[in-house]
């Protein structure tokens, strides 16, 4: 079906009311009156409000964006097109990049986060890659809250439903609980591709004349309004956005990968980009944008699915499964036979123009003709104002109501530590079969298919740091990746990054934003560590209320040799625990104080950026000698929790000895001081001298052995404590917990 089964349909007259429910703020409106010199079309005001909404404008973020490391020697493309792209060597590159399907997720988790994945998938074969693992990195409400448990249930089912379909390998990412995302859970999808160095694809046409060919899925009704959905907070209307939500079709799009990378061997591609936010008009836009050409549309020839589509429905719809490309056109019969042979629309829609303009025709009437590059070069861009996060209040003494073991005990079984194995068993993870490190440990590994190097690759951030102190939580979050990819053994290359915040009209969000930035900007600088993609989601509010500031960071690196890669699971009896970085005490925002004594305050851990860097070369080093049998970076919970989790990985028990002379031992063991590895050794004296020589805090914590967890003289058998771990998150999905 095609859209030339029209019906006139009478437009809605301009009001502002109407520009007020396309997310379009009086001055902004009066720019769009002032560019086009008269009033815009029902279908224009749509394209403009798509187009200038935050999700796909950036224009609260655009000013500090710009302040981030972009660059390196073996970045081939930064941020601003579908996905970033790295040099890995021997000629292939890593292409990957993390979005929000924040708000769809809320109002529909099923599809919602179904089709985040979906929409993340298409970001990295847009560029010719071939999608080798996907991430993701989760925040729901506090457990109790009523709504909790269905959008957990409902958002893994379509994390699952999709990539298992799809054939991608699940293989990582994080998932936390805190009541601040009662009203506005996050799902931010990661993925990651393998491409040829020389076989990267871009979204600039270039040539006047260009066919412009729609390739995929029919167009419905689902999504219209998506994109401008997400650029704004919930409130009580919430249910009546659903009609916003897309449907995904996975195998709709295993069909469009295999197609496209076919068709992308012919030489037939000019350019090509996703039907992502905004759909039509913003793949159309940016094409023709990147390559300083018009765009003409003709949208009778548009495939649909569904009957009497207006032009206004056709260029803002988010159905899946689409692209757009400028094509060869002395090509044309190869790229259609390719597609028709997939079972999957091939539509000559339109054409590359010279003038700078933007024309869409339906039903033998012009329904839009704008000034293409004003579209996204005219955007509004604000400076907003914004104001620093008042300093936390000291946290004076803490005391340690109850044992450590107790404490550890109760940490192991709380929604923040417990296992995600409920989690990431409904993800196929080994699909593909070069997963080599699974769900669980500090970063994935994948296999660069057919050779013995390896891709690391991880998502990490911890919300209640960045809310304390949003510049060290940036900073901390970046470091947190550097130290995953490190504690496999890989060299950390580039990040992606998902920066989810509330509302940015508001000073004091804004605030936030404006500093985790700078904390990101600085250790990416100190780390050499640069960032290649990424997203930003705002209005991450319910009623007013926002989510915690939470810049989830996306980390890849590369092991050249994987029988060098390490994993935290302890290996053998009667082998050294060392502890590299420096001694615990921090207990500001640490899981303890919040799971133990009920609190959340003081400041967040500093971070120092040059120990980390130091520390992370170091255990790298140390890993690639040989020193090294297994290793596991430090984070929440601090010593005793890393212990417990590489205790419990390798089956095998583990003594830690006493706090040193002076320490507290509910400090000692559970303070989240950063730049912290612990790791299992057998030339424990070789360690230590190198460690020295380095410049780097090491000592020996302890010894591995036996069938228990023993802190400082208190046991626990490792069985006891297996059971408490993983017992959680299983009950609460049954009601139990």
């Amino acid at each position: 079906m095609t859209s030339s089964a029209l019906k006139p349909v009478a437009e809605p007259a301009i009001t502002p009311e109407l520009i007020a429910d396309h997310g379009l703020k009086p001055d902004e409106y009066q720019r769009i009156l002032d560019l086009l010199g008269r009033e815009p079309s029902f279908t224009e005001l749509g394209i403009f409000s798509a187009m200038w909404n935050e999700h796909c404008s950036y224009k609260s973020s655009k000013k500090w964006l710009r302040t981030l490391p972009t660059k390196a020697p073996w970045v081939i493309q930064g941020p601003g097109e579908n996905a970033g792209v790295i040099d890995i060597g021997e000629g292939l590159a890593a292409v990957f990049k993390m979005e929000s399907h924040n708000h769809p997720s809320f109002i529909e988790p099923y599809q919602g986060a179904a089709t985040g994945v979906g929409g993340i998938l298409r970001d990295v074969f847009t560029m010719g890659a071939r999608p080798v693992a996907a991430l993701n990195a989760l925040r729901f409400g506090d457990p109790e809250h009523p709504k909790t448990r269905r959008i957990v249930r409902g958002v893994v089912s379509g994390i699952g439903g999709y990539g298992n379909a799809f054939g991608v390998p699940t293989v990582g990412g994080e998932t936390n609980f805190h009541p601040a995302y009662d009203g506005n859970p996050l799902v931010n999808a990661m993925a990651v591709g393998l491409a040829r160095t020389d076989g990267i694809f871009y979204a600039k046409a270039s040539g006047v004349g260009r066919p412009i060919v729609y390739l995929g899925a029919k167009t419905g009704r689902d999504g219209v309004g998506g994109a401008t959905m997400a650029s704004a907070e919930f409130g009580e209307d919430v249910e009546e956005k659903r009609p916003t939500v897309q449907v995904g079709d996975p195998f709709t799009e295993k069909r469009l990968l295999e197609a496209c990378l076919e068709l992308m061997a012919t030489g037939a591609v000019v350019a090509i980009q996703d039907m992502g936010a905004a759909g039509l008009t913003c793949s159309a836009v940016e094409m023709g944008d990147k390559g300083d050409l018009g765009v003409r549309l003709d949208l009778d020839k548009v495939p649909t699915r569904e009957a009497h589509m207006t032009a206004y429905e056709m260029m803002l719809s988010e159905s899946q499964e689409r692209m757009l490309m400028a094509l060869h056109p002395e090509l044309e019969d190869v790229a259609r036979a390719i597609f028709e042979k997939w079972d999957l629309d091939f539509a000559i829609v339109g054409e590359t123009i010279a003038e700078d303009r933007f024309l869409i025709l339906h039903g033998n009437e012009v329904k839009a003709d704008l000034p293409l590059k004003a579209l996204s070069g005219s955007a509004p861009e604000y400076d907003r104002p914004w104001s620093e996060t008042p300093a936390a209040e000291p946290l004076g003494p803490v005391e340690a109501p109850m044992g450590s073991m107790e404490a550890l005990r109760k940490l192991l079984g709380s929604p923040d530590l417990c296992s995600r194995r409920w989690i990431w068993e409904q993800y196929d993870h080994q699909v593909m079969a070069d997963s080599v490190q699974l769900p669980g440990g500090d970063a994935a590994v994948v296999r660069v298919h057919g050779t013995n190097r390896g891709l690391a690759m991880t998502v990490d951030v911890t919300p209640r740091y960045c809310k304390a102190n949003p510049r060290r939580g940036g900073a901390q979050a970046v470091a947190e990746t550097w130290r995953n990819l490190t504690a496999v053994g890989a060299k950390p290359l580039a990040i992606t990054d998902n920066l989810n915040f509330g509302n940015p009209e508001k000073p004091e969000v804004m605030g936030q934003f404006v500093a985790c930035v700078q904390g990101i900007g600085q250790a990416c600088e100190a780390l050499d560590y640069p960032v290649v993609s990424g997203n930003v989601s705002l209005y991450n509010e319910t009623d007013g209320a926002a989510i915690l500031p939470t810049p989830a960071i996306g980390g890849v690196g590369v092991i050249e040799d994987l029988a060098q890669m390490t994993t935290l699971a302890l290996k053998q009896a009667d082998r050294v625990l060392v502890l590299v970085g420096p001694n615990g005490c921090w207990l500001g925002q640490t899981l303890y104080l919040r799971e133990i004594l009920g609190r959340e305050a003081g400041d967040a851990p500093p971070v120092d950026l040059l120990a980390e860097k130091r520390a992370g070369d170091f255990v790298r080093r140390s890993i690639q000698g040989g020193l090294v049998a297994a290793c596991h970076d430090l984070s929440d919970g601090g010593l005793a929790v890393a212990a417990a989790e590489m205790a419990l990985a390798g089956g095998l028990g583990a003594d830690l000895d006493a706090p040193p002379q002076g320490s507290e031992p509910h400090r000692w063991f559970f303070g989240e001081d950063q730049g912290r590895y612990l790791i299992e050794t057998e030339a424990p004296e070789a360690l230590l001298q190198a460690a020295d020589r380095a410049g780097v805090a090491a000592r020996i914590v302890g010894r591995t052995g036996g069938e228990a967890l023993v802190l400082a003289g208190e046991s626990a058998p490792l069985e006891e404590l297996r059971e408490i771990r993983e017992g959680w998150l299983p009950a609460y999905m049954r009601g139990e917990a």
